[in-house]
C-alpha cells in the first residue's frame, strides 16, 4: 500500500531531477556566454573584418565546446525499447515501459518511464547513473541501487555491467572510455594551442595544431570503437523484448568535429603555402614587407626570418689612400706652406 503521496513509507523519496546533465549545462553556458560577448564587441570591428570575426570565433567556441560536452556525455553508445516487464523482483506485478541505456566515457545511465507514467499506485519515472571513472567505486554503487530497492530492470542492466557479470561490459567500456577520454583532453590542448597560435604570426603553426585536434579526435573515436566492437554483444533481454545498443550522438559529433578540425588545418596549411597574404588579412594579420628580413612562407612566417647572403649584400668599395689623405683637412700651421 502506498502512503505520504504515493511513496512507501520505508524508501527514500524520489530525487528531483534535472532536465539535462548539470555538467553539460555549465559548460554550455560558459561557451554561451563567450559567444555572448564576443557578439557585444562586435559592432567595433570595420568592414569585412567583422564577418571575419564572426566566422572564426564561431568555429573556435563550436569546437572547443563539442570536445568538452562530448568527453562529459553519456551517449556514446545508447539503446531504448518498449516492454512489458516485471516490476520489482519476486512479484507477478508486471508493468509497461520504455527502458533506456546510455553508455558514456565514465560511466552507464539506465532510464525507466512507466507507459503511462502512473502504474500500480506508483510513479514509475526512473533514472540512476552508475560509474566507473576514476575515483569512483561502480561495486559500491550497485550495493546501494540494491539497498535502495531500485526497479527490476535498472538492477538488471546495471547487474550487466559489474566486474563479476559473465559479459565483461565493465572491463570493456571502462577501457575504452578511459583511453578515449584521455585523447580528448589531449585534442583539447592542442584547441587551446590552435588559438593562442592563430592570434600571433605564427599561422602555420597554428594550422598544425587545429590539425593535431582533429586526428585526436578520431583516433578517440577509434580507440572507443575497438574495444566496443571487436568482442561480440551481450545479450539484454527484457521482459519480451531486447535491448540492443548502437553509437549515439555524442559518438556522432565527435566524428563530424574531428573532420572538421582536419579539413580546417590542412585549409590553413594550404592557405599559409598558396596565398600568405591574404590568410594574414582573414586573420587580422596585415602588416608590410621588411627590406633586410624576407618572410618566408615555408618556414613559418616572421619567426624563420631569411637574412641575405654574402652574395647578395653590397661589396665593400675600394678608397685609395691619396683620396683619404687629400680629403682630410690639414690643421698644421705648415700645411699652408
Amino acid at each position: 500500500m502506498a502512503a505520504f503521496g504515493h511513496t512507501f513509507p520505508f524508501y527514500t523519496g524520489r530525487k528531483p531531477t534535472f532536465p539535462m546533465d548539470t555538467t553539460l549545462a555549465v559548460i554550455i553556458a560558459i561557451f554561451l556566454t563567450s559567444l555572448v560577448i564576443f557578439i557585444i564587441i562586435l559592432p567595433g570591428i570595420r568592414g569585412k573584418m567583422r564577418l571575419f570575426w564572426m566566422l572564426r570565433v564561431v568555429t573556435s567556441l563550436f569546437i572547443g565546446a563539442v570536445i568538452l560536452a562530448v568527453n562529459f556525455s553519456s551517449e556514446w553508445s545508447v539503446g531504448k525499447v518498449n516492454t512489458n516487464i516485471s516490476y520489482k523482483a519476486f512479484s507477478s506485478e508486471w508493468i509497461s515501459a520504455d527502458v533506456g541505456l546510455q553508455i558514456g566515457l565514465g560511466g552507464v545511465n539506465i532510464t525507466l518511464t512507466g507507459n503511462p507514467v502512473q502504474q500500480l499506485n506508483e510513479t514509475i519515472d526512473y533514472n540512476e547513473e552508475f560509474t566507473w571513472h576514476l575515483g569512483a567505486n561502480y561495486a559500491e554503487e550497485y550495493a546501494q541501487a540494491l539497498e535502495k530497492g531500485l526497479p527490476d530492470p535498472v538492477l538488471y542492466l546495471a547487474e550487466k555491467f559489474t566486474q563479476n557479470s559473465p559479459c565483461g561490459l565493465h572491463g570493456q567500456y571502462r577501457l575504452a572510455g578511459h583511453y578515449t577520454s584521455a585523447t580528448l583532453w589531449v585534442a583539447f590542448l592542442c584547441w587551446l594551442l590552435a588559438n593562442v597560435m592563430l592570434s600571433m604570426p605564427v599561422l602555420i603553426y597554428g594550422g598544425h595544431m587545429l590539425l593535431a585536434t582533429g586526428i585526436f579526435q578520431l583516433l578517440g573515436l577509434l580507440f572507443f570503437f575497438m574495444a566496443t566492437s571487436l568482442t561480440p554483444p551481450c545479450p539484454l533481454h527484457l521482459g519480451t523484448a531486447m535491448l540492443r545498443t548502437h553509437h549515439g550522438p555524442a559518438f556522432w559529433i565527435t566524428l563530424t568535429t574531428g573532420l572538421l578540425c582536419v579539413l580546417l588545418g590542412l585549409g590553413l596549411v594550404v592557405a599559409h603555402r598558396m596565398q600568405p597574404h591574404r590568410l594574414k588579412v582573414f586573420f587580422s594579420q596585415s602588416v608590410g614587407e621588411d627590406p633586410v628580413l624576407e618572410r618566408n612562407p615555408e618556414e613559418g612566417g616572421l619567426l624563420s626570418p631569411r637574412y641575405r647572403s654574402t652574395a647578395e649584400s653590397p661589396e665593400p668599395q675600394d678608397i685609395p689612400l691619396s683620396e683619404v689623405s687629400s680629403e682630410t683637412p690639414c690643421e698644421e700651421p705648415d700645411c699652408a706652406l
